[in-house]
């Protein structure tokens, strides 16, 4: 499940594998590279250096405009927690929408009962004590190495168990790896901080649904995860659901946003600066 093309990004080397490995420039560097990674990954994995964990499930769910709601059973009288979405904001041509994770999930009137799953997984547990093992040695390199294998192992393992749960869920087609790598599949699992969903700050609320901490996993004040060769996010199904950039957001929603996910408006800006569509000190 690994892809390597983004091991050798981590050493400034661009290029697709295996195509990377007999580039007239990089080539030689790059087979270096990938065949001291491998024998690093051997050592790993014979002395059990590094522990991977999992944690993941399913809930029933519906949205309601956009937020997307959990409920605690089949009954779907009681509320779980929500997670509130953002939506595009951009004038767009004509036949097209701006997109929120919302849509992907059967609003509640629909009646249609729909679920949705969530995950943590981390293969970064002893990466830290390994990493200062290697500088107490003077060993960047390979202080280096065990960083980037570490989250090349934790994309790895996110890729897999989204696998096993899109069978359990029953939406595999019995995908290559290579089709996994390509994402050629139904489903997807974005990240909370990345572009469809930047609040980095709705981790609190997935931690908590996952109890995540449980398996080893916590969030720095900056909501970023420890260990950091860890993945978490969300899991859809819809057939139609696909990664999308959310963009520059206006007041109007940043404040609506603030308000279903019940914290301050300045709080929402400080996470979500980077779209911020106008400037928070000038009045409204």
């Amino acid at each position: 499940f690994i892809d390597w093309t983004f091991f050798f990004s981590a050493w400034e080397l661009k290029g697709r594998f295996p195509a990377i490995l007999e580039h007239p420039t990089m080539g030689e560097a790059a087979t270096e590279l990938f065949e001291n990674g491998t024998a690093l990954l051997k050592k790993l994995v014979a002395k059990k250096q590094l522990t991977a964990q999992a944690v993941y499930g399913f809930w029933p769910a519906n949205s309601e405009d956009d937020d997307i709601v959990l409920y605690t059973d089949e009954s779907r009288e009681e509320e779980l927690l929500r997670f509130p979405m953002l939506r595009q904001q951009e004038d767009l041509p004509e036949g097209k929408f701006n997109r929120s994770l919302a849509d992907f999930v059967a609003p509640k009137q629909s009646g249609v009962a729909d679920y949705i799953g969530a995950f943590a997984v981390t293969s970064g547990l002893g990466a830290e004590k390994l990493v200062e093992e290697f500088k107490t040695e003077l060993d960047d390199y390979n202080a280096i190495m065990v960083q980037a294998l570490a989250d090349r192992l934790a994309e790895a393992f996110a890729e897999c168990l989204h696998a096993r749960a899109r069978e359990e869920w029953g939406i595999d087609n019995g995908e290559s790896k290579q089709d996994l790598i390509d994402e050629k599949f139904r489903g997807i699992r974005p990240a909370f901080g990345y572009p469809a969903c930047p609040d980095h700050s709705s981790k609190k609320t997935l931690f908590q649904l996952l109890e995540a901490d449980e398996v080893g996993m916590e969030l720095t004040e900056s909501c970023a995860i420890a260990p950091a060769a860890s993945v978490s996010g969300l899991y859809f199904a819809h057939p139609a659901a696909k990664y999308f950039t959310v963009g520059r957001l206006d007041r109007d929603q940043v404040t609506n946003y603030a308000r279903r996910q019940k914290v301050d408006l300045k709080e929402v800006e400080t996470w979500l600066t980077p779209n911020l569509a106008y400037d928070p000190e000038e009045s409204a």
